[in-house]
This record gives structure tokens, C-alpha cells and sequence, in this order.
């Protein structure tokens, strides 16, 4: 577990604005919005990204029987606030044996969504079909977002992306077979508008996903 900020893009080493730059800075990506360090799942790490936050923090609510909040991750600084936001939760699979989830809320180009989804980045790009009717719908803060299946995936996930409240929201899932979870029309909340529920996560162990 990293203990210091990280290029959202690709988890390499971040510079501090000084200077010669008035922003965070990555080798490879230049200038970028930093990921901040992945601690263990609580309401009071989740806490933390809610109150930071400048997109949705995405929940499933209710959890699908036998989920479990397992992570949340925050790209962006004290002075930017949250620029993208992930949040990972766990359970069992529509066919059975363990499924993992992370959904992602992020501004065009911070590449969270696509570092999670094992795609060239930062954004969606040529590899979502909106020429196509959607593959998905979610019920995101009370609105129907349809979502694309992202071609070019790593076979080991089935990612899903779209576009609300005028920002990305990715769905990455892992295995591949539990994509048909996305098929259910998940309720997602905005955790900034959640009130005491919040309180009520049920947390598990932190995904190895958020690490990745």
C-alpha cells in the first residue's frame, strides 16, 4: 500500500507543485490530478472523500444481498479537491463465486476509470460504441444513465462506461461473468447527499483492485 500521492494514470511517482510547476506532475503524464494513498475500507475513510470531493462518490444503495463496501480511492489535493473518485465493494457473483466492483466518477482526462479498466487512456475513447443502443442502465441519483460496454477490456473484467451529471462514470467488474450484475439496473447514490445511511456500510477487507 503506497503511502504518498501516485499518478492516477499509472500509479508511478508524483512531483509536488514548486517552482517550476503550480501542479502535480507525473514523468510520464505531466501534469495531473495526484491519487492520493489507498487506506483500509471505513465510514471515516469514506468520510474523508465525501467531504473532498468536486464529482459523485458512486454507491451502490442498496448493496446487492451479501456486498460489502470494501475501498474508496480520491484523486486530487487539498487545493483541487476530489477530481475522481472510486469506490470498490464485494460479494458474491450473479453466477456464483466472488464478484468485485468499482465504480468510478471522474472529469474528462484524470484516467482513473481507465487505469482500473486496463485500457490505453485517460478517457473512454473509440472503445465505447455510443452509435449503439446501451448494453446497461443504471439509476444514477434518481436519473436513468444508459452505459456502454468498453471494447478492448482485459478478458479478466467486464468494464462499462457512460456519462452523468456531465462526468465519467465507469463500472469495472471483475470476473468477466459478473457483468451480468450490470444488467440488474443498479440504484447508484451520490454519497454527498447520503445523510446517516452512510453510517451503515456494512466494510470488508480492502480490494486488491484499488491497489492495482
Amino acid at each position: 500500500m503506497r503511502g504518498e500521492p501516485s499518478c492516477p494514470k499509472c500509479g508511478g511517482r508524483v512531483r509536488a507543485p514548486g517552482l517550476f510547476a503550480d501542479s502535480w506532475q507525473c514523468d510520464v503524464h505531466g501534469s495531473v490530478h495526484p491519487l492520493q494513498p489507498v487506506v483500509p475500507p471505513s465510514v471515516e475513510a469514506l468520510s474523508v472523500v465525501v467531504r473532498r470531493a468536486r464529482v459523485p462518490v458512486w454507491m451502490p444503495w442498496p448493496l446487492p444481498v451479501g456486498w460489502l463496501f470494501t475501498g474508496v480511492a480520491c484523486a486530487g489535493d487539498d487545493r483541487s479537491g476530489g477530481r475522481a473518485t472510486a469506490v470498490a465493494c464485494s460479494g458474491p457473483g450473479p453466477l456464483g463465486g466472488p464478484g468485485e466492483l468499482v465504480l468510478v466518477a471522474e472529469e474528462l482526462g484524470v484516467g482513473l476509470g481507465a487505469r482500473y479498466a486496463g485500457i490505453p487512456g485517460p478517457d473512454p475513447g473509440p472503445g465505447m460504441p455510443v452509435d449503439q443502443p446501451p448494453h446497461a442502465k443504471v439509476l444514477a441519483a434518481g436519473r436513468p444513465t444508459p452505459l456502454w460496454h468498453v471494447a478492448d477490456a482485459p478478458a479478466d473484467r467486464a468494464v462499462f462506461a457512460g456519462e452523468a451529471f456531465g462526468l465519467w462514470l465507469w463500472a469495472i467488474v471483475w470476473p468477466e461473468q459478473s457483468g451480468l450484475l450490470m444488467y440488474d439496473e443498479l440504484i447508484l447514490t451520490d454519497l454527498r447527499e447520503a445523510g446517516a445511511e452512510i453510517d451503515l456500510l456494512p466494510c470488508g477487507a480492502l480490494s486488491p483492485r484499488l491497489l492495482d
